[in-house]
């Protein structure tokens, strides 16, 4: 699955410069209470001051039945 952001500029310091990093390895989210892998976490950041504008798991159909 592809997610791109419509976010056009970062929303504390302004500037247009975005950019996106991932979490991966140890650092996946992984689901409560279940046994199974987790899925890396993709984020769309500022590469001026470094604020989060969004983050997703790259593989959301693995949380299902988690709630």
């Amino acid at each position: 699955m592809d997610h791109s952001t419509r976010v056009a500029k970062c929303p504390k310091c302004g500037s247009a410069e975005l950019g996106k990093g991932k979490h991966a390895g140890y650092s996946a989210m992984n689901p409560v209470n279940k046994l199974r892998f987790g899925s890396e976490v993709e984020y769309i950041l500022c590469t001026e001051c470094g604020f989060i504008i969004e983050s997703y798991v790259k593989k959301p159909e693995k949380f299902k039945g988690t709630l």
